[in-house]
């Protein structure tokens, strides 16, 4: 939960910097190879984490261009970053431009239930990086390097000099 714009916009620019650079290994290809019937596919997991940004913070009234959550997935992954890029600084102006400290206590409907708004911003947080996970270890099934994001990854400790870490 947020109780100050200036902390929210520092976590939501590493977070989105640290998705781009995930998103930035996708390839084409990886986009719709699927890896098990009950796995999304790298696409898909791609496509929800940049739909969800409107889908998610529109609920609170901010409005702002983004992609409609039920779009179809784009067949290039260029397609997906320029949607994400537009998405995350479409959200990141919205709420510099038009929110103060203290309006992330004030409650929406969301889901069934009353957020505040600095816990809407820490669970749109949050979500981004439960599904980038994912993502990273569908990657990983596509044979695709993954970007250390908070460590390092296995190509990087390579990289490194030092065994790779299992």
């Amino acid at each position: 939960m947020y109780h100050k714009i200036e902390d929210f916009v520092k976590d939501w620019t590493n977070e989105s910097e640290s998705t781009l650079k995930v998103f930035n290994n996708l390839t084409d290809e990886s986009l719709t190879k699927k890896v098990n019937e009950n796995v999304r596919t790298a696409g898909r997991l791609a496509w929800h984490i940049t739909t969800s940004i409107g889908e998610m913070v529109h609920r609170t009234g901010l409005t702002f261009k983004t992609v409609d959550e039920n779009s179809t997935v784009p067949a290039t992954a260029k397609e997906i970053i320029d949607a994400y890029k537009e998405a995350a600084n479409n959200l990141l102006s919205e709420v510099k431009g038009k929110w103060n400290d203290e309006i992330l206590s004030v409650e929406d409907d969301m889901y069934g239930e009353k957020w505040t708004k600095g816990k809407t911003l820490g669970v749109l947080i949050t979500h981004q990086i439960h599904h980038r996970a994912q993502l990273t270890v569908v990657m990983r099934l596509n044979e695709l390097t993954v970007p250390g994001i908070y460590g390092p990854s296995k190509e990087e400790w390579v990289s490194y000099g030092m065994p790779a870490q299992e």
